[in-house]
């Protein structure tokens, strides 16, 4: 599996537990420590942790090593570590105060599918 279709794998389990604003960004050349962010927002913190979740199960499933979770107990800002691809699952309310795509404004988007 390719890092793109991770990327696609993690926002398809993300859409299953109606994440909200799902994205792909390619960050290759503008990152030396991943090449595509997933981001996507949960409506309260049970949502962000069942997000999560799902991502995990659907990575353990295909094989693809999950390397770390940061922050799921707060689930304000929950950071999965799948290699070369973060994904990024934050409550609405972090996700507009950091605004990762406008930091990442020169990311091209990838399709989500």
């Amino acid at each position: 599996m390719n890092l793109v279709e991770i990327a696609q794998l993690a926002a398809t389990a993300a859409e299953e537990k109606k994440a909200q604003r799902i994205a792909i960004l390619d960050i290759r050349g503008l990152s030396v420590f991943a090449d595509y962010f997933v981001i996507c927002s949960g409506n309260s913190q049970t949502q962000v942790q069942a997000i999560v979740q799902a991502i995990k199960e659907k990575m353990q499933k295909s094989a693809v090593p999950v390397k770390g979770i940061e922050g799921l107990a707060d689930a304000r800002w929950v950071l999965m570590d799948l290699g070369d691809v973060v994904v990024h699952v934050f409550h609405k309310d972090e996700r507009d105060f950091y605004d990762l795509e406008r930091l990442w404004g020169d990311a091209s988007q990838v399709g989500v599918q």
